[in-house]
């Protein structure tokens, strides 16, 4: 008998070691893992970083960041509003002597980051297990393999919301001022990136109110904190939902009801795997059981932050010139993939290699909807547009002027620019007539106005590589000179008045129009909107447009 007791007080130590080992192991393997899974996705990042051709966003960043750096300030808090940050990541881009190459290096970076903190995400809410899965999800999918390539500031928003969330877990568990001041920093990073950074704000908000009213007192102070030194971005936001008539009350043009809010989350599900009804039915379906299988604490936090994202647009009135899209609730999609996984990782409970197979089969069908959603970002932009880009570019950068004034924010505008850094900095927003007429109406005697339609556009009636040959009437005032797809229409002669701009505008854009230019409608609205203004017949309606220009 002593001998038993002997025996189970000598290997109790030795099971217990072996238990310490194993999670040691575990611990070891998944981040070894996700080091592979983020690997593999910066490989890709970088190798494809410049096959997405240039996109008329990421030429507005750059053009707006290459003036002063007051002037940048005075452009995002007066004119255009939004969060600041990305274009001040621009501005510093530009005033470095980089170019667009830079900035999609940035989105890189902070995409290829983001996947060790959604990692990280993953074991405080569900395991190391669940947590691989839902890094290896993330990394499939097209809001990130996009949004890591595109100039903008989503994967900037992506990195800063997951940092936010694991500084809040850290501070109501261990608490601390330094911990609380981390949060505040990160939180304060997140809305200066993107104005959807306070849905993030106010679904922790929710979950300290629900789980952790013993840290209340502290959470008040550095949501307060918050609240006053993020003054500045609220103020650019009011800036930002007046030029998009953003307000409450439900009911807009733009998800106008629970069910216009509910085909809109359907598709952000979509983008964050695969849109494909089916395989986005069944993402959803298990995801919802992921939630169940959480603990109390992780499923809160899931839900509070989807439930201020849905009551938030519920009651919010978008007119019609606001566009939300997927990649705006690109910080819910971490929490998307970590319900899934744990659902994936239930279902291989007795036999891993059933999880392993799950994701492998989710992996290829979130691959082929990112190169069914963009298939550039896998095959490149066709050689013969690359060619007649670069020709068109070269053109501009050699015979432009610097009083000369270009209507939206070309892509071709930001290649002359790289090649030409006197290149014009007087560009009119085509999707925004007040900020259109601000525009040209602070631009002095103005140069020859500088049209282009791109035949090769997704969005086009019938996109093709080769665009005919048309001039604007009068003929006599305008040059026009083709470049494969691209149109590039000149006018003669200075056009000295905002009113000569405008009219020589409507001329251009009606070919764009014959030529079935996809978004000639939109542009040619603005300016016979602005022209309309101009004459003193009121504020003008907004545009319509899916983009931010």
């Amino acid at each position: 008998m002593t001998q038993g007791i002997e025996a189970r007080v000598e290997t109790a130590p030795v099971g217990a070691a072996r238990t310490s080992v194993r999670a040691r192991l575990e611990a070891h393997g998944l981040w070894l893992a996700v080091a592979g899974v983020t690997v593999a996705a910066a490989a890709f990042l970088l190798h494809q970083l410049m096959a997405w051709p240039p996109h008329e966003d990421e030429t507005l960043a750059l053009f707006v960041g290459r003036d002063s750096l007051p002037g940048v300030i005075e452009h995002v808090t007066r004119d255009r509003g939004g969060a600041p940050l990305h274009f001040l990541l621009a501005w510093a881009v530009a005033h470095l002597g980089f170019g667009l190459g830079a900035l999609r290096l940035l989105s890189a970076f902070f995409a290829i980051a983001s996947l060790p903190l959604v990692a990280a995400l993953g074991v405080r809410l569900a395991g190391a297990r669940v947590a691989l899965v839902a890094t290896v999800l993330v990394a499939s999918s097209w809001l990130l393999l996009f949004h890591g390539v595109y100039g903008r500031m989503y994967s900037l928003f992506l990195f800063g919301s997951l940092a936010c969330t694991l500084a809040l877990l850290e501070a109501l568990q261990h608490g601390g001022r330094g911990r609380w001041a981390l949060w505040v920093a990160a939180a304060l990073l997140v809305v200066a990136t993107h104005p959807y950074g306070v849905l993030l704000l106010g679904g922790q908000a929710v979950y300290v109110l629900l789980e952790a009213r013993d840290r209340l007192r502290e959470a008040i102070i550095a949501g307060a904190a918050v609240l006053v030194c993020g003054i500045p971005f609220w103020l650019t936001d009011l800036v930002l939902a007046d030029r998009f008539d953003v307000g409450v009350g439900g009911g807009g043009e733009k998800l106008g009801g629970p069910w216009a809010v509910a085909r809109y989350l359907w598709r952000s599900a979509g983008d964050a795997t695969a849109g494909w009804w089916p395989v986005t039915v069944a993402v959803l379906v298990a995801a919802a059981a992921g939630v169940v299988l959480l603990r109390r604490e992780a499923r809160t936090l899931v839900l509070a932050l989807l439930g201020v994202t849905v009551v938030a647009f519920v009651v919010a009135k978008l007119g019609g010139s606001a566009a939300p899209e997927s990649r705006h609730l690109i910080f819910l999609a971490p929490l998307l993939a970590i319900a899934v996984g744990a659902t994936l990782v239930r279902a291989g409970r007795r036999v891993p290699a059933v999880t392993v197979t799950l994701t492998a089969v989710l992996v290829v069908f979130e691959l082929a909807w990112a190169w069914h959603r963009t298939p550039p970002l896998f095959e490149w932009e066709p050689d013969a547009r690359q060619a007649a880009r670069a020709d068109a570019e070269a053109w501009l950068a050699l015979t432009s002027r610097p009083d000369d004034v270009l209507f939206g924010y070309e892509p071709l505008y930001l290649g002359a620019w790289e090649r030409n850094r006197s290149f014009p900095t007087t560009v009119v927003p085509r999707a925004d007539a007040r900020l259109a007429l601000r525009t040209i109406e602070r631009g002095g005697q103005l140069g020859r106005g500088v049209w282009v339609l791109d035949a090769s556009e997704r969005n086009n009636i019938r996109p093709r590589l080769e665009i005919e040959y048309r001039i604007p009437e009068p003929g006599s005032a305008f040059r026009s000179r083709m470049f494969g797809p691209f149109l590039v229409v000149r006018t003669v002669e200075p056009v000295v008045t905002p009113e000569t701009f405008l009219y020589y505008s409507q001329r251009a854009l009606l070919v764009g129009q014959q030529l079935g230019i996809g978004d000639a409608d939109i542009n040619l609205r603005t300016a016979v909107l602005a022209a309309r203004e101009l004459r003193g017949y009121g504020p003008s309606l907004r545009s319509r447009s899916s983009n931010s220009r």
